[in-house]
């Protein structure tokens, strides 16, 4: 919490400094709009980026579970984000339940080794549809990502060529996801 509230005072730090328009030190071009962007600004956002980069993590894991590591629901999905065992297996994780369960460490590299795989299986869908409306919903990256891990890349791609919007065991649908876990910026390779 007290990264979260430093990152908040830097930001407002930056914005204000940024704001001071007799100074120009230390400022750079963004070539995509050709606004001038503060060195201390791109740090800044930098650092928000990394937070909302955790955020999303921890929003999926309390959609998921409440952030409990240790929970398995009734159709045995394990942990803080919910693995799926066949899920573990794909990804290469070949470890018992129990082990599975016990290992916060485990858990949490497993979380990023499969936004890995969804953002390279949907790297063309996050090219072609990040930043547009689809079915009347805003898509995002972090959105995508989200839909892929509540219903798998292949139902992510089948939504975006036919609408159709799986749903899973408790009724929660890929756009839930893309809508509730949209505008992340992710820090994923």
């Amino acid at each position: 919490m007290r990264k979260l509230i430093a990152a908040f005072f830097i930001i407002q730090l930056v914005v204000s400094f940024s704001n001071d328009k007799k100074s120009n030190i230390g400022l750079l071009t963004d070539p995509s709009t050709e606004k001038k962007i503060s060195i201390a600004t791109k740090k800044a956002l930098s650092i928000a980026n990394y937070k909302n980069h955790q955020a999303f993590f921890y929003a999926v894991a309390y959609a998921e579970s409440r952030c409990n590591y240790k929970i398995v629901n009734k159709w045995g999905y394990l942990g803080k984000y919910q693995f799926h065992p066949n899920t573990l297996r794909s990804l290469k994780i070949k470890v018992t339940p129990e082990e599975f369960l016990n290992n916060p460490e485990l858990q949490e590299f497993a979380m990023n080794k499969l936004l890995e795989a969804n953002k390279r299986s949907l790297r063309r869908q996050v090219k072609k549809y990040s930043e547009q409306e689809v079915y009347g919903v805003y898509v995002t990256e972090s959105g995508i990502l989200a839909a892929a891990h509540l219903a798998g890349a292949g139902n992510v791609r089948k939504w975006f060529r036919t609408g159709t919007n799986f749903k899973d065991g408790l009724g929660t649908s890929i756009t839930d996801y893309m809508e509730n876990f949209g505008g992340y910026s992710l820090n994923i390779e």
